[in-house]
């Protein structure tokens, strides 16, 4: 995909961070949008910041761990816009909690989002993509699709699982030679709200030695590195190239070297550098 004048993309996660920068970038560039997400307000915020730069727009309300939903929008972006281009799996959430004790719901939850939400999306959206000739999915995992981390064992779980899955289907889309391709995304630390908005599970305090919004607090300032816009630009721009994976931020890309160089010895770094940054 050269450009993106006169396609249609598809965005889950589309009220905040990243999915509102992506909209409104690929607005900017002549894309139409369908986009969904939880939060309707930050919603029709998005929808009107992309419909300024001259884009058709149409919002559904979503929740990504519903199989028939997703399939359901799916069906119903290609009836408004006529066929459909691009599908960004990226709404996701965070959760932080020892592997331990974490409750079975919250686990659940997680995976349901985070991991079935980009199951869904890319089979739901896989017929239409095809049909249009130049399609492509793009599915976010983390810079804890690289790495592990205390504390964060269930996210890095779904976001490990989303790499897993994305290398794999772009491995049979080459193979299929259909005319979609797709793209394996892992942020690091990108100005969003979605640690403001983690559930923080028992034992966090114990095992991180702070109490549990001491150790978001920390984690936010770990976060707090590349802006949702220039994720944003850089996404794209992989697409554009059709990037098997790309990495975004210097804190993922660092630690994307580390753990190529190192293999599994990296873990004792990580364990250090938890116990500095909770002293």
């Amino acid at each position: 995909m050269k450009n993106f004048n006169n396609k249609v993309a598809a965005i889950t996660g589309a009220a905040s961070g990243m999915g509102r920068e992506l909209a409104v970038e690929l607005a900017a560039r002549g894309c139409a949008l369908s986009l969904s997400d939880v939060n309707l307000k930050g919603l029709e915020e998005t929808a009107a910041l992309a419909r300024e730069k001259g884009a058709k727009v149409t919002t559904s309300k979503l929740d990504v761990s519903n199989r028939d939903a997703v399939y359901a929008w799916a069906e119903q972006t290609a009836k408004d816009h006529g066929g459909i281009n691009l599908i960004f799996n990226n709404a996701g959430v965070a959760l932080n909690s020892p592997l331990e004790t974490i409750s079975q719901k919250d686990f659940e939850w997680i995976v349901g989002i985070n991991f079935w939400g980009v199951v869904y999306g890319s089979q739901a959206f896989l017929p239409y993509l095809k049909a249009s000739g130049d399609g492509h999915i793009i599915n976010t995992s983390s810079l804890f699709g690289l790495i592990g981390t205390p504390g964060t064992g269930a996210y890095s779980a779904t976001k490990f699982a989303v790499r897993g899955y994305t290398e794999s289907l772009r491995i049979e889309l080459d193979l299929m030679n259909c005319g979609v391709s797709a793209t394996c995304v892992h942020p690091g630390g990108i100005r969003t709200a979605i640690n403001a908005n983690a559930r923080i599970g028992d034992g966090v305090e114990k095992l991180m030695g702070v109490s549990a919004e001491t150790a978001r607090e920390k984690f936010d300032k770990l976060l707090n590195i590349t802006t949702a816009n220039k994720a944003a630009r850089t996404i794209l721009k992989a697409v554009e190239k059709n990037s098997r994976r790309v990495v975004v931020g210097p804190d993922a890309k660092t630690m994307d070297v580390v753990v190529r160089m190192l293999g599994s010895a990296y873990q004792p770094l990580v364990t250090s550098n938890m116990k500095r940054m909770m002293r």
